[in-house]
């Protein structure tokens, strides 16, 4: 009898422990051109439209869906929960992430959207989706691109006619722990420009995120995005103060885990056969080392605390682009694919 009692005080034990442990996924995804079929004459969305260049119909946009839930439904069923923060990039409004998080594939997530419509000239902006089971919302904020105060050179920009993509903040509570989310798609490498650009969005959200941790002490910040960057660019390891190891995050740098990934040979998106991690999540010094008891970043697998998420079906088979991300078009032709970015993540737990 006595042995009978102890078995049940230890499982008691177990179902105990195991209950306090909590775990929450957080993870970013460029969607690439998730756009309605509607002209808006506001934006230069022209091409994605039934008359436009890609002859974008009704059946394609619900593909386009369909496939793009299907990813979110796939990281579900692998790690055993939908992520409770997922941001996204190059979506057209707020109507295309209705009808995404409306996808029979995911409607049980019960997915909520925190989006702006921003000046980006091409239309697409970036976006937040919460679990309100997990994520109690408190306030956003849409921080525009701006040029006044900062020392970097921007003598080769027009920038009375330059537009970007505003940088999404959004703060709330996981488990009753204050957080902040940060969502950027940094300005495009086209023509071999940017590179200061891109380091003004960083220096523009790391700025802010000082000024959030001076308000709410403690608070932990994860910032996200598709930087067009790596993790070893300027915008992201001088102006973001992305670290890679934890021994080296002070009290206002940024534990990038994907710095370690991209040097082992990791890669979200591919590009002339140089494959890069564009798409990143970094955190705070209190999410990265924060004490026993507290949510933190934690491993994935081998060690990594950070993962891109990659299955077969998400992967170009064969031909000039074998091994790529599966994206939507590929030479001017639909190919029913997914987005030319893989998605990552991170997990936190305590």
């Amino acid at each position: 009898m006595k042995k009978i009692f102890a078995i049940a005080a230890l499982l008691l034990l177990y179902i105990c422990s195991g209950a306090q442990t909590r775990t929450y996924v957080v993870g970013f995804y460029n969607l690439e051109n998730l756009f309605d079929i509607y002209d808006d004459p506001a934006k230069n969305d022209q091409e994605y439209t039934p008359e436009g260049a890609n002859n974008w119909t009704e059946a394609k946009y619900q593909k386009k869906l369909a496939n793009m839930a299907r990813v979110i439904r796939s990281m579900k069923d692998d790690n055993g929960r939908y992520h409770t923060i997922l941001g996204v990039s190059e979506i057209e409004n707020r109507m295309v992430l209705e009808d995404l998080v409306a996808q029979p594939a995911i409607a049980d997530a019960n997915y909520q959207i925190v989006h702006y419509d921003g000046p980006d000239r091409r239309g697409v902006d970036v976006a937040l989706l919460y679990k309100p089971e997990q994520f109690t919302f408190i306030e956003s904020e849409s921080i525009p691109f701006t040029f006044e105060g900062s020392d970097i050179d921007f003598s080769d920009t027009d920038t009375d006619y330059f537009r970007t993509r505003d940088i999404l903040m959004v703060h709330g509570t996981i488990a009753g722990e204050h957080f902040a989310f940060y969502v950027m798609h940094l300005p495009s490498r086209i023509g071999g420009k940017g590179g200061n650009l891109r380091a003004r969005g960083a220096e523009i959200a790391y700025a802010h995120s000082l000024r959030m941790m001076e308000k709410y002490p403690g608070i932990k910040i994860a910032a996200m995005g598709d930087m067009n960057d790596d993790p070893f660019d300027e915008s992201m390891a001088v102006y973001y103060h992305g670290r890679e190891t934890l021994d080296e995050v002070g009290p206002q740098d940024y534990f990038n885990p994907f710095l370690t990934m991209i040097k082992d040979g990791m890669g979200s998106l591919c590009y002339q056969g140089q494959w890069s991690i564009y798409d990143q999540i970094l955190v705070n010094h209190n999410l990265a080392l924060a004490p026993d008891g507290g949510l933190r970043i934690t491993p994935i697998n081998k060690g990594y605390y950070g993962r891109v998420y990659k299955k077969r079906f998400m992967v170009t088979k064969s031909g000039q682009y074998k091994g790529y991300p599966l994206r939507t078009f590929s030479n001017g032709a639909f190919i029913n694919g997914f987005s030319d970015h893989f998605p990552t993540y991170i997990v936190i737990s305590k």
